[in-house]
């Protein structure tokens, strides 16, 4: 029986596997496959503890808390997850690559999903939209349309996100 806190999603990229790696860690820019966060660290390099966030492009709201992992260029990224808006514990999001037919394999697991909450109604729904964007990306140089609307969406209603998701909550330390 598959483990109901265990979420894998998974999809072939034609592309190289510094590429697809790249899009998945790259920060300073708005990270296209992942809802257009921006990668946020505490200090400069994916090293193993260090404190990050997913924010919005405007750098007002944190969206996602967490810790690295593992950064294992370019095969392997992990890190802590956990929604600002929600009071749910954290999961752990990994990405593995691997070469294969056809371009890269990318598999998404999440693992510790806390049951029964918006954490895992979210995570259950991201899984797919993320890897089919991603995917997108390195193979054109961009999200789908519809992504694209969605994503300017987010910016012009940024300011109906909840107060507690203001970055000057969740100071980077």
């Amino acid at each position: 029986m598959a483990d109901p806190r265990k979420a894998v999603f998974r999809i072939v990229i034609d592309g190289t596997m510094e590429a697809v790696f790249r899009e998945l860690t790259k920060t300073g820019e708005p990270q296209g496959a992942v809802f257009n966060s921006m990668l946020t660290l505490d200090q400069p390099g994916l090293v193993r503890g260090r404190k990050m966030q997913m924010r919005t492009v405007s750098g007002r709201h944190a969206i996602v808390v967490g810790e690295v992992v593992e950064h294992s260029p370019p095969s392997r990224f992990a890190h802590t997850h956990r929604f600002t808006q929600y009071e749910d514990p954290s999961c752990t999001v990994v990405y593995d690559l691997k070469k294969v037919d056809g371009g890269v394999e990318v598999t998404l697991t999440v693992e510790g999903i806390p049951a029964g909450t918006g954490t895992e109604k979210e995570m259950m729904k991201g899984g797919d939209f993320i890897l089919k964007n991603l995917k997108a990306i390195v193979e054109t140089g961009r999200p789908p349309l519809g992504t694209r609307l969605m994503y300017a969406l987010f910016g012009a209603l940024e300011f109906v996100l909840p107060a507690k998701t203001k970055s000057e909550n969740w100071p980077l330390r």
